[in-house]
């Protein structure tokens, strides 16, 4: 089963976006999956530096997290982005180009998100002090269909990463309750069992990962256990 793809998170300014974005991806992890995220504000020192704030700047903005979480999901990197991307058609764009990706919707009320602001960016955009400032003096367009939505302002953060990966294993992308394993597999015994060896005994050493511990080296003795096992399956002589 191919485990990459994309959640992409998309709501109001403060709305709890990235918040959501680091719980998910502590979830996912906890699984053994590999996962990133591409939290919006950090994008924006860094790859999108030079970018403002007008339709066309915000659009190509977009464009760029989503060609990076692509060629991160073509290293086998789930990517979970947290970006405002208030225009319908960048986002659509990004679904098209990535394809095996996940809107969720943060909906939350904009006099929530204002509560809410630390920063205190909405009162400065509101003095005109900040310019095109989205939900003040820029549009946001919400998702007419997303994948997920999440009310930040009526359900507990936790309950929404619950609901978030609940769909991510409707949709297919991750195994219901399967974790990921890695198995360290000695030479010597993958030899001579074809081109499938490797997967073949990962997911047999898998199911004694509580002998040897997630991560760690098996034993000799534990591989004997394993080998049992294949010879009892047929798949060693």
């Amino acid at each position: 089963m191919k485990q990459e793809f994309t959640v992409w998170f998309t709501g109001l300014p403060s709305s709890g976006k990235s918040t959501l974005a680091s719980l998910l991806q502590a979830r996912i992890r906890d699984r053994g999956f590999s996962v990133m995220v591409l939290d919006g504000d950090e994008v924006r020192t860094w790859l999108t530096a030079g970018l403002g704030f007008s339709r066309e700047d915000r659009d190509e903005n977009i464009r760029r997290i989503a060609h990076l979480a692509l060629f991160q999901n073509r290293a086998s990197v789930i990517t979970i982005t947290a970006a405002i991307s208030p225009y319908r058609g960048a986002r659509e764009s990004a679904r098209q180009l990535i394809g095996r990706f996940v809107e969720v919707y943060v909906d939350c009320p904009l006099a929530v998100c204002e509560e809410r602001d630390v920063k205190g960016l909405y009162k400065k955009a509101r003095r005109g002090e900040v310019q095109r400032f989205t939900g003040v003096s820029d549009p946001y367009e919400p998702p007419l269909t997303p994948d997920v939505v999440v009310r930040t302002d009526r359900v507990s953060k936790e309950e929404c990463v619950t609901r978030i990966m609940e769909r991510i294993e409707q949709l297919g992308y991750l195994p219901a309750g399967h974790v990921r394993c890695e198995v360290i597999l000695p030479v010597e015994l993958v030899d001579g069992l074809g081109s499938n060896a490797s997967a073949l005994l990962a997911g047999v050493a898998s199911r004694e990962v509580r002998l040897g511990g997630a991560g760690q080296p098996v034993s000799t003795a534990e591989w004997g256990r394993i080998e049992q096992r294949l010879r009892a399956l047929g798949y060693l002589q």
